[in-house]
């Protein structure tokens, strides 16, 4: 726990409470995060195989689909595996450096989901409000740089975060109470004013998870406002059964984000925070294929012409 250094000591490792204070429930909360894990697994893994080799969705608005998917797959071996082991062999404990090599791919992961969806409501937005210029804008270049940039934004943004808590003197319990190494949790253990780290999570959050959600909002708004000029009622009913799915998932996204980062502050039961937690790390991952991907007509074809291929083989 403790190692000597010079004159003083050094935390080693931490303890995760998880979700101890549910003995009874353990088995049970290890099969159910089990079956979310394989669900997620596969559903995001089947949307990267069908969308690679079929060159009918090879258009920008799956090759963003496909890299969501990407980013959810490697968003759950971060966080699930780890959470299924501590619930299996009742080993909470990590170490100092694991637990921050953790937090550093988690943030990363998080704050690249934010930017990559605000980037897909744009390519939304551009499709059905501005059509006409549509291939201009979503060329292959444009689609390299917006995909690029939310993946190199997300991982610095992490950086900055990993670095400053990496910088935090640990001097008191090890214990923490999460399922994870998070931001708001570590800084609770550190010996350091608190101030400072609070007002860095809040600047991080705005940045990478407010303004995002912003733009997102704005521009379902006006591909809604686009969807009520359809004159063909049967179209209206389909748009807004897309865009209403969409926007919902993404709103519990953002928003369970926003309330545990910047306003870490509030005193909110550290149970409730967990369910919120649960929420952005392991059922939106699970929801996104479902919503985004495999509810498409395009996506389903593939899939069906994939399981043609597969029986009968290849004509």
């Amino acid at each position: 726990m403790w190692q000597k250094q010079g004159n003083g000591t050094s935390l080693t490792e931490f303890i995760h409470l998880g979700f101890r204070d549910l003995p009874e429930l353990q088995t049970l909360l290890f099969l159910l995060f089990l079956m979310i894990c394989i669900a997620t697994m596969a559903g995001n893994i089947l949307i990267i195989v069908l969308v690679v080799p079929d060159q009918h969705l090879h258009t920008p608005m799956y090759f963003f689909l496909g890299n969501l998917s990407c980013l959810e797959t490697c968003y759950t071996s971060t966080i699930l595996p780890r959470v299924l082991a501590s619930l299996l062999t009742g080993d909470r404990t990590i170490s100092f450096n694991g637990c921050l090599t953790q937090f550093y791919f988690f943030g990363s992961l998080v704050a690249t989901e934010c930017l990559l969806l605000s980037v897909m409501s744009y390519d939304r937005y551009l499709a059905i409000c501005n059509p006409m210029h549509y291939v201009v804008c979503m060329s292959v270049k444009a689609c390299l740089q917006l995909a690029g940039g939310s993946w190199i934004g997300g991982f610095l943004c992490s950086a900055i975060s990993t670095l400053s808590i990496s910088q935090l003197t640990f001097c008191g319990p090890n214990v923490i109470d999460h399922f994870f190494c998070d931001f708001i949790p570590l800084v609770k253990l550190s010996c350091n004013d608190p101030h400072l780290m609070e007002t860095l999570a809040f600047t991080l959050t705005f940045l990478s998870s407010l303004v995002p959600f912003l733009l997102t909002l704005m521009s379902y708004i006006c591909i809604i406002a686009t969807i009520l000029r359809i004159p063909s009622t049967t179209g209206r009913q389909k748009a807004f059964s897309t865009c209403s799915s969409h926007l919902i998932v993404m709103s519990i996204f953002y928003g369970t984000l926003l309330i545990v980062y910047m306003f870490p502050t509030i005193d909110i039961l550290s149970d409730f925070k967990k369910v919120l937690s649960v929420v952005y790390t392991v059922l939106t991952p699970l929801v996104n294929p479902l919503i985004y991907s495999l509810r498409n007509k395009e996506v389903q074809e593939a899939l069906r012409k994939a399981c043609r291929k597969f029986i009968f083989g290849p004509c």
